[in-house]
């Protein structure tokens, strides 16, 4: 009889505790929104959408503006479950036949581009003096899924909490930049929307930033950035094992489902198929695709608020030189297998 109310207690708490830093991602969210509001009444265009700028507030008031600890709790659950609410409900708008669509080249050209990102990678951060292990999460942070990854790859290759540090740190910051940069490739190479978006899904660390860098390509490029994220994510479970298998007996590291499959791209899946399969209706396919915008900017403002751009000054100038030269080897890769498949 004491049991349910004690699971209740411990309910509650966890949700206090949620509280004040979910409450700040919505408050940067809604001045997000309106600044987007603004910018269109003055100049009647959305030239930076609602999502990059939920970012670069976010990013502000973490970086300038002193945060209370208990805040933390709440930030992280805005970026992480709130985001992955977002993708499952995102599966919603996109059917079986976006995949079919995708095609095996596709499929096969990201397989190789991740693993050719990853010894690319490697090899420069050991070119500018990095040790093995800060050196492949690096490599795999910025070839993969970014913070996510480097927190997956971290305990299969047992690396210090410095080096681990060190990687998110930067990744996290770069991958700021990255979404803030590429829109600029959508003008400057004259790309389709369909283009941008396997662009936006080949070169953005994490999933979020994926829908902020692709929206100014619209809904196509969106759908498309993601499900090609969604397919490099997968990446992770080969890398996982792969390095898990090559550290031999002394290894003695157990790679988890969750790490190789996560629930969120479960979910995107089962609700594409739902969507494929005519179970959720047109009406309420577009309700739940403003839903999952709604909760994706509550995420990129969560996402900036983790984000202090004084952490690059830290993070040391041979990460940095070897994680920017990465992206810039792993734009110029993709744009060369877009060419390649002939992607129109």
């Amino acid at each position: 009889m004491l049991t349910i109310p004690r699971m209740h207690s411990l309910r509650d708490t966890a949700a206090i505790k949620i509280l004040p830093g979910f409450s700040l991602a919505i408050l940067v969210s809604a001045a997000a929104f309106a600044a987007e509001g603004l910018e269109l009444w003055l100049t009647g265009e959305r030239y930076v959408e609602n999502l990059v700028l939920a970012i670069v507030i976010g990013t502000a008031v973490r970086t300038f503006i002193p945060l209370w600890g208990g805040l933390e709790q709440g930030i992280a659950f805005s970026a992480k479950r709130v985001m992955e609410a977002a993708i499952v409900l995102l599966g919603a708008s996109i059917s079986l036949q976006a995949l079919e669509a995708a095609g095996g080249s596709l499929i096969a050209g990201i397989m190789g581009l991740v693993a050719v990102a990853i010894l690319t990678s490697y090899a420069v951060g050991r070119v500018f003096g990095l040790n093995r292990n800060l050196a492949m999460l690096v490599a795999c942070g910025n070839s993969i899924c970014g913070n996510s990854a480097v927190a997956a790859v971290a305990p299969v290759i047992k690396a210090e909490s410095d080096e681990v540090a060190t990687a998110i740190a930067f990744t996290a910051v770069l991958g700021v930049a990255v979404v803030l940069a590429l829109p600029l490739a959508l003008n400057a190479f004259s790309m389709t929307a369909s283009q941008y978006g396997v662009l936006s899904g080949l070169t953005v660390y994490a999933v979020p930033q994926v829908l902020a860098a692709a929206q100014p390509g619209g809904l196509i490029a969106m759908q498309t950035g993601t499900l090609v994220k969604l397919i490099r994510v997968l990446m992770l479970g080969p890398v996982l094992l792969t390095l898990a298998a090559s550290r031999g007996r002394d290894g003695e590291t157990t790679v988890r489902l969750r790490q190789v499959l996560p629930w969120f791209i479960v979910g995107f899946a089962a609700m594409m198929g739902l969507r494929s399969a005519g179970l959720i209706p047109e009406q309420l396919a577009a309700p739940l695709g403003h839903m999952s915008n709604a909760l994706t900017v509550i995420a990129m403002a969560a996402l900036g608020l983790t984000v202090d751009i004084r952490s690059v000054l830290r993070a040391g100038g041979r990460v940095i030189l070897t994680a920017s030269l990465s992206i810039i080897l792993l734009i110029a890769t993709s744009l060369g297998l877009i060419a390649m498949l002939h992607i129109a």
